[in-house]
Order: structure tokens, then sequence, then C-alpha cells
């Protein structure tokens, strides 16, 4: 994404600095082999060669339970991830019928940039079709498709409250998850020279540092606010063990989510609060020996009289390990030293644990998902010790962006 405006060179160029200067890891410094990454991405690729065979030609793989593959309409907000995983893999491989299989499936996605229905425009959008065009740079097929699905989104935006609407119902709730979408809106702005987008989703980000996070730097899932005054309603869970716990996949968005504004805009303020949420999930005395986290980091912990105590307390989650994995390691960097070599080694620990037994899949088995054992909503009583599209998503990512490192290069183009 190269097309930028004067105003817009001007405002980056301080970015530029502050990161390009450590976009890659020494080698010395990796522990993974490159054959290691490579084994992980042709396995990745054989086991979408079976995923897609139980996709149909108008939805999206979602899940896998018992024997039967579960997909999904694109209007769901895992829409985007089967169309992203595609990409990264024939990233990886130069294989066309990969760019071919993933064409297919935008064609019927394209048509969500005017839902104005979701705050999942990120997801949904930016993962397929920003992947497309950063492979591609075929911007006459791809830049109108994020530009509208950027001004879908911001149409959920309230300037009272200072950030965007996630779900109907409540007052006015706004949830952790929702950081993951502010890459859309800064990519936007770079694509059209419209500040606004960005601007936005620095205020977004502003107000969930503000108002989301505890002490330790934990997070709430959903802060309700009151839309005509913009003063909290209540600070909820909807996916957590309870109110004041610590959901494990909402603590990865937030961290992967301010590493993520850092690098949009070189703003210190959020360095510091990434390396503050790593540290709380890192530290966590609940934190696994093989890094993949509990569903909630209070899990282990729930006294008797919680709904989940007797089933749940156990229950994993690859899907925050991989975007765990990913995040550290752009996170890292960014920062020196030990604290750099810190982030590094947990991400290589977590993409070992999730590259075999009991995380990763026999080949050919697991209905062509790569991952197992991923939570959904423990509290829905939806899709509990199951495959789930994102977390194959973020672990492809991940190994992508650790290939990068070994050759040398930048995480991003």
């Amino acid at each position: 994404m190269k097309y930028l405006s004067t105003f817009f060179l001007l405002a980056m160029g301080s970015v530029l600095m502050v990161w390009g200067c450590k976009s890659a890891a020494r080698q010395d410094e990796l522990q993974l082999s490159a054959a290691f990454i490579d084994e992980q991405l042709d396995e990745a690729i054989a086991q979408m060669a079976v995923l897609a065979d139980g996709v149909p030609a108008e939805r999206m793989p979602r899940t896998f339970l018992g024997d039967t593959s579960v997909t999904s309409d694109t209007k769901w907000w895992t829409s985007g991830f089967y169309p992203g995983s595609l990409l990264y893999l024939y990233e990886h491989s130069g294989d066309e019928r990969l760019l071919l299989l993933a064409k297919d499936k935008l064609r019927i996605l394209e048509k969500e940039k005017y839902n104005k229905g979701t705050h999942d425009l990120g997801f949904m959008l930016y993962c397929s079709f920003g992947n497309a065009l950063r492979l591609t740079r075929d911007t006459a097929a791809y830049n109108e498709v994020l530009l509208t699905g950027a001004k879908s989104l911001i149409s959920r935006y309230n300037p009272t409250v200072k950030a965007i609407r996630s779900w109907e119902g409540w007052t006015y709730p706004v949830i952790i998850d929702n950081m993951m979408n502010l890459e859309l809106l800064t990519q936007a702005s770079e694509l059209s020279g419209d500040r606004q987008y960005r601007d936005i989703a620095i205020t977004h980000a502003n107000t969930t540092m503000k108002n989301h996070y505890r002490p330790d730097y934990s997070s709430y899932h959903v802060i309700d606010y009151n839309p005509k005054d913009g003063s909290i309603v209540g600070k909820k869970t909807a996916q957590g063990a309870y109110d004041e716990s610590a959901w494990a996949r909402g603590q990865a968005w937030g961290l992967y989510g301010y590493t993520m504004m850092y690098r949009e805009t070189g703003e210190p303020a959020y360095l510091d609060f990434a390396s503050n949420i790593a540290a709380f999930i890192l530290d966590h005395p609940n934190m696994p020996e093989d890094l993949i986290p509990y569903w909630d980091f209070n899990a282990p912990d729930l006294p008797d009289d919680s709904p989940y105590a007797s089933r749940y307390k156990a229950n994993r989650d690859a899907s925050t390990a991989s975007i765990l994995a990913s995040a550290l390691l752009e996170l890292h960097t960014y920062t020196q030293g030990e604290i750099s070599a810190r982030y590094l080694d947990a991400a290589e620990k977590m993409l070992k644990s999730l590259s075999a037994a009991p995380y990763k899949a026999e080949q050919g088995t697991n209905g062509g998902f790569i991952l197992k054992h991923s939570v959904g909503s423990i509290p829905h009583g939806s899709e509990i010790d199951v495959p789930l599209t994102y977390a194959d998503y973020y672990y492809i990512e991940a190994l992508i962006r650790y290939k990068r490192l070994l050759e040398g290069k930048p995480l991003f183009d």
C-alpha cells in the first residue's frame, strides 16, 4: 500500500524512522529453523486442501464439530479468515491455485463492504482484501472494497462516546475485540489521503486504553456507555468467566491491537501499553508451561459456585496462543535487549507448542483445520474445545512473520 498522500507521508515519516530501524531480528536470535517453519506451512497447505473440499461455494469455513464441517455465510464475523489464510499460504508457496481459491471467496465476501450492522469489518475485509492488495498490488480490484468497508465501519462511531459501537442491544457496548478492526481504518487513510479514518482509529484506541483496562493491565471484555454523554454504564463480560476476570482472547486482542497501533502511529504510549499488557499475560501465575493459555486467566481459580467450575477450569484456547504468538513476534521487533528476547522466546515456545500434539491435528483429520482445542464462548455454550478458522489464520500469520525474520526481511513491506 504505497499510495500515500503528501500529508500522510509527512505524518508517517517519523513513524517509519521509529520502527524501521528494528523490524527484523538478528539471525542468531532465532531458535526455530527455516526447515521447521516451512514444514508447518507446507502441512498447512495440505490441510487447506482437505478443508476446501468440505466448503460449499457460497459459504466460509467456521469450525468442525464431531465429524461435521460447520460453515457460515459472509455476514458472520469470521468470514475473512479463510481467504486470508489462503493468501498467506500463497505468499509462502507461490502456488497460484491458492490465490485463485482465495479470489473465489473474495468474490462472495465483497458485498460485506456495505455492511453497517457490524464492527467486525476489519476482521472480515482487512484480513482478506487487505492481504490480497498487499500481495497483488491490484489497487483497481481492492482499494474501493477497503475504502467502502472503512466508510461503513465509521458509520458506527459516536463522537460523544469517542468509540465505535460493537453490538446492538445493551446501551452502547464497546468490546476489546474492536481494537482489531482499527487497522482497516489506518490503512484507509493511507489509501485515500483522508485523515478521518486514522483519527477515529486513534480516538477509539485512546478511549479503550482509558476505560477498558484495570491497574494490572488486564482488560474488561465489554464497556457499556451512555451514548448521550459518554459516561460508563457498566463494565462487563460476555465471553469471560465473570465480569472482573481476564478473558484470555480479549487480552490477546488488546496486545495485538496496541502493538499494531504503535506500528501505524509511532506513538510511544501505545508501545508502552502493549508492553504492559504483555507483562500481565506472560507473568500471570496461571499461564501454563507450554504457553497455551486457559480460556480465561482466572479459570483455574474459579470458585465452586461458578457455573463453569465443574467443567471448564482446564480448557485451553489455541486461538489465544496463535494471536499472542503473532503479536509478540511484532512487539519484539520494536523493543531491545532482554525484553525483546523475552517476547521472541515466548512466541517461539507458543509456535512449538501449537505445532505439536495435542494442539496440531494429524494430517487429513480435524475437517481440514490445522489446530485443535480452541474456545469460542463458554458462557454461550458455543464452539468449546474445537478448531476455529481464526486460530488457524493467526497461527499461519505468525509462521509467515517468523519466516520473514529468518529471511532477514522486515515484517511489513
